[in-house]
Order: structure tokens, then sequence, then C-alpha cells
């Protein structure tokens, strides 16, 4: 596989995986591209003991928790609480927006499994990519969905 048909066919989703972990669109574009620059340095030692989107999703998520890191090492100045959120127009860009906002309050660990669910990733593969076993995957899967399906009864 050559890297253009790589980039066509994982780089929206690997954006998606960023954007659940930061619900901060700029971010999550550097990151995909981040993760799209290391995919190309390394794509010639991709030795196929996984397949080619497990070794990207591990690559992003790895620069996701990384990000993380160094945020959290280095924190940013919060917005004043003043500021109002202005709703979006349309109701399902609405509610994929609060459900990026949610995702982007779990756990890391709960971020790397929802993300990948969404993108539709084999709960198997995301066993693999996590390295945790699959009916673990599939537990966690179900208590992830009960909390952000408690934050959206929560919130209207």
């Amino acid at each position: 596989m050559d890297f253009d048909e790589i980039y066509k066919n994982y780089s929206s989703k690997i954006f998606r995986i960023c954007l659940g972990y930061f619900n901060d669109y700029d971010l999550a574009k550097d990151i995909t591209q981040e993760t799209f620059i290391a995919v190309w340095e390394n794509l010639a030692k991709f030795n196929n003991r996984s397949s080619i989107g497990t070794w990207i999703y591990r690559i992003a998520t790895n620069k996701c928790l990384r990000q993380i890191h160094k945020e959290k090492s280095h924190p940013k100045s919060e917005l004043p609480s003043n500021l109002k959120y202005v709703e979006p127009s349309f109701e399902k860009e609405e509610k994929l927006s609060r459900l990026h906002q949610y995702i982007s309050e779990l756990p890391e660990l709960e971020k790397i499994i929802i993300t990948l669910s969404l993108e539709d990733v084999p709960q198997e593969k995301i066993a693999e990519i996590i390295g945790i076993s699959h009916a673990n995957i599939r537990v966690k899967f179900h208590r992830i969905k009960a909390k952000l399906t408690e934050k959206f009864k929560e919130n209207g």
C-alpha cells in the first residue's frame, strides 16, 4: 500500500480520533498531520506484524497521549467564565459537537476505546491496539456508552 492510499483511507478517521481526544479542531488537525508525518517517515520499517490500520491507530493514540502529557506539564490559561457557549444551528451538528465534548472529558483509555469504535474499528482490533482482552473491551465499551448516554440525559 502506498502512502497516498494510506492517507486517503485513514486521514479522516485519525482526525476524528484526535478530535475526540481534544475537542479542538486545530489541535486535532495538527496531531493528525504529525501522525502522518510519522507514518511517512517509518513506512519502510513497517513489518506487517499487525495491520497497517492498527499500526496507524497506535501512532495516533501515542501522539494524542503525548500531547495530553505535554498539556498537563504546561497548563493553558482558561477563557473568561463570562463567555457564553453558542449553540450550533443544526441539531445533528449540536449532538455531534456535544458527543465530542463528552468524549474529551473521558479518561484516556476510554477515549481511545470509544473513538476507535466510532471509526468502526472492530473490538478485537481495539483490544490488540490497547493490549487488553477482547472481553475487557466489550465491558469497557458498554460502560462508556452508558456514561455518554447519561451525559446526554443530564444535559437535555
